[in-house]
């Protein structure tokens, strides 16, 4: 992982930087005390080496804040420290493009450096459109959002915007000027909210036409949020920190409702939402379905021999080897040790040797335990549907695992429901 350089002569913004990431993998520093330092860290290991510069304006060979030119010369992102502040300054810095300007007040603008690192982390992922028919404000959003490490994309008018927001689903958000021929700010949005939601697609209206009620037009036809032209590099910073942490969060609560908080694999929750709806849009197609449930055998005497924490290496293991067979299949983790499979697509055939296949594999792998190792099989109930209902479904393969359990565990018992 890349490092961060902090320039800083101050040896007490030094400790606290270090005690407030310590022990945290993700926030490795090289810290100069100097202007020449920081250029042996560089020269020595490479610009590219650091993910992010933070540094001092007042440093004793670079008093007048070289050392921060000297970084964005080298195309490193750059968040500057200043130990009071000065408008005129302030106002010199955000000309350059800086990530940040963080007067160093207390504790918790050091907590907000931290973050921003992150935050810029983050950012390198994550793809942002923007939709403008002047190339010139064009190219001053993407240079902003370029700044901030964001992949920012472009787009002339609403139709474009349009077709690439539907080629290319991991846009996360869309900046929409209000004037523009074809289409103008509202009806894109109208039409992109008919088919994405505001938890899944980020929209900031921009307009130059200072009217009261811009801005709540823009929020009545689907918009997240707005910014009216001309704007500060703060406030626009700021809203897409705002409206970026909000989605995530929002995608975390979902992966939380969703996923099986030990092995990350898709929970009983997911797996009964999806699988109705795949199994009625397969029946009303033709396309064969059939239903498994695993269960890992004999686990409670995992627990009693091993510990509690063996148990929980099985279920990991377990449902790893499944995302390997099952992959392109529904699965989940459905209960305490136990898995439920839809396959989509295959008949009774071929999914009882991909049932066959995935006992045998597990039958074969060793479970890695400090100072020691164990291992562990599966009892698998397949059926196959008929035009029946989940729960129909669901309840014959319960019935054929049990029955795999009673003749002898480790085997996979197949009927048509």
């Amino acid at each position: 992982m890349k490092k961060i350089l902090l320039v800083e002569d101050s040896a007490v913004v030094i400790k606290v930087i270090r005690h407030m990431s310590k022990g945290q993998t993700d926030l490795q520093f090289d810290i100069a005390q100097s202007f020449a330092e920081a250029r042996a860290f560089i020269e020595s290991n490479g610009s590219d080496a650091y993910r992010t510069a933070v540094v001092d304006l007042n440093l004793p060979d670079a008093p007048n804040g070289e050392v921060v030119d000297y970084t964005l010369s080298l195309s490193i992102p750059t968040i500057v420290l200043t130990g009071s502040y000065d408008e005129h300054l302030r106002d010199q810095m955000l000309e350059k493009p800086i990530v940040d300007y963080v007067v160093k007040e207390s504790r918790f603008s050091y907590e907000y450096v931290l973050k921003l690192i992150r935050r810029l982390e983050k950012n390198r992922s994550i793809k942002v459109l923007v939709v403008d028919d002047s190339p010139t404000s064009r190219k001053f959003v993407r240079l902003m959002l370029e700044v901030h490490q964001y992949i920012a994309l472009e787009a002339e008018n609403g139709e474009q915007a349009l077709n690439m927001l539907n080629q290319d689903s991991a846009i996360k958000m869309a900046i929409i000027d209000y004037n523009m021929p074809v289409m103008n700010g509202f009806e894109l949005i109208k039409n992109i909210r008919r088919d994405v939601s505001k938890n899944n697609l980020i929209l900031i209206g921009l307009s130059a036409y200072g009217t009261k009620g811009m801005s709540a037009k823009f929020i009545k036809n689907g918009a997240n949020d707005f910014l009216a032209k001309p704007f500060s590099h703060e406030e626009f910073y700021c809203r897409m920190m705002h409206n970026i942490e909000a989605i995530e969060l929002l995608e975390s609560i979902e992966h939380a409702a969703y996923h099986d908080y030990l092995t990350g694999v898709h929970n009983r929750r997911y797996f009964y939402d999806q699988a109705a709806l795949m199994l009625a849009d397969a029946q009303e197609k033709g396309v064969p379905v059939c239903v498994a449930l695993l269960d890992v055998d004999y686990f409670k005497a995992i627990n009693d021999q091993f510990g509690h924490e063996a148990g929980d290496l099985a279920l990991i293991e377990v449902s790893r080897l499944m995302e390997k067979a099952f992959g392109r299949f529904l699965f989940a983790r459905v209960g305490g040790e136990e898995f439920a499979v839809l396959m989509s697509g295959l008949n009774l055939e071929k999914a009882g040797l991909l049932a066959e296949n995935i006992r045998e594999i597990v039958e074969d792998s060793i479970i890695m335990l400090d100072g020691g190792s164990t291992s562990v099989t599966v009892s698998i109930g397949l059926v196959a549907d008929q035009q029946h209902s989940l729960d129909e479904l669901v309840n014959e393969a319960d019935k054929l695992l049990y029955m795999a359990k009673d003749l002898g565990r480790n085997r996979t018992e197949v009927s048509t429901c």
